[in-house]
């Protein structure tokens, strides 16, 4: 089957449809990462390289700086919510907003400022494949690891869902599992046995108790949060279940590293007897606003920084030292949603924003 082609000379809207009509759930990037890179070879200026299901692009025209702009490729699953369909100002979709509609911004300004005499900065753009599974997939995670001389950047910008106002760092988040120990036996003899299931009842009853910390750094409070996402225990229909296994999430503020936030979880369930395991974890990110380029940023877009509720490969940049932020056209409290949509003029005042800042004047 023949993979459509991308028009990088379409509007934002325009392209934006067209690549949430290229399915693409964590995993199955494959095809659209082919369209992407067919679209930007054809490109004149720029290298491009491709690393797995990530695809990188360049310019190499020795400017003073250099500006990342970065997209995951992938979805969540598919809710019954494809192909596209706009209605109105609205375009609705699987990955409209989280994070094709940026994607198809960053695609845009990197085909249209290539060979600009104007770009104040080399650019590079990445789109990257894996990046709403697990940390150990994430493909810009591999690309640090294969390429790192292609992240290098002064300033980095994920082009993640933010309804166009600047999110600076981002959550750490860190997974864990709570197992409870039970003795099976025979339900109609449940006097000979411990059920484990009704041992998870403290975990439970612990998580609704808790009262989350809000923490403010560089003026942006960030609202952590502990809670299950998943429970699991049972043999059989007639046998009381000997382990429960409780999965927690912990979204935690980025002045904790970590360690900090598996210490904080164990302390949480300290005088619950369960075993305590961390499963997936990767740091947060400090909102890093002091640095030169992400305060040019900020002053060009002119909203105020607020802080990102949700983790985002800005915690990778930091990692590497690169000053990065979150701006981009979708709206966050409607991503991994069935209803997901996002607004169509944000996309063109994204990529406006974008591009004014790309094209600013050298003394600037």
């Amino acid at each position: 089957m023949t993979t459509p082609a991308l028009d990088l000379a379409a509007d934002g809207a325009a392209l934006t449809a067209a690549l949430v009509d290229l399915p693409s759930v964590s995993g199955t990037e494959g095809p659209l990462a082919d369209a992407v890179e067919t679209a930007l070879r054809a490109v004149g200026g720029l290298e491009v390289v491709r690393d797995g299901d990530a695809v990188l692009a360049r310019t190499a025209l020795g400017r003073p700086r250099r500006v990342l702009l970065a997209g995951h490729l992938d979805t969540v699953p598919v809710a019954g919510n494809l192909p596209s369909r706009a209605d109105g100002e609205l375009l609705y979709g699987c990955g409209t907003s989280d994070m094709k509609s940026g994607v198809a911004v960053l695609l845009r300004l990197g085909a249209t400022l290539a060979g600009a005499p104007e770009l104040a900065d080399d650019l590079t753009v990445v789109c990257y494949d894996n990046e709403e599974v697990e940390s150990g997939r994430n493909g810009l995670g591999r690309v640090a690891r294969t390429r790192p001389e292609w992240l290098a950047a002064d300033l980095a910008v994920l082009l993640e869902p933010t309804s166009g106002l600047v999110e600076a760092g981002c959550q750490g988040t860190q997974r864990a599992e709570l197992r409870t120990a039970g003795r099976r036996a025979h339900s109609a003899r449940s006097w000979l046995g411990i059920n484990a299931v009704h041992a998870a009842a403290p975990v439970l009853a612990r998580l609704a108790a808790y009262q989350p910390r809000s923490v403010e750094i560089d003026g942006c409070t960030y609202r952590e949060g502990l809670n299950a996402v998943g429970i699991a225990g049972g043999v059989a229909g007639n046998v009381l279940p000997d382990e429960c296994v409780v999965t927690v999430n912990f979204r935690f503020a980025p002045d904790r590293s970590e360690e900090d936030a598996a210490a904080h979880v164990r302390t949480v369930f300290s005088e619950v007897d369960c075993a305590v395991s961390v499963v997936d974890s990767a740091p947060g990110a400090l909102p890093g606003l002091a640095a030169p380029a992400a305060r040019d940023f900020v002053a060009a877009v002119g909203t105020r920084p607020v802080a990102k509720y949700g983790w985002t490969d800005v915690s990778r940049f930091a990692a590497l030292g690169i000053p990065a932020v979150n701006f981009g056209p979708g709206e966050p409290n409607l991503a991994h949603t069935r209803e997901e949509h996002v607004l169509l003029p944000r996309i063109a005042e994204c990529e406006a924003a974008l591009r004014a800042y790309l094209t600013r004047p050298a003394q600037d």
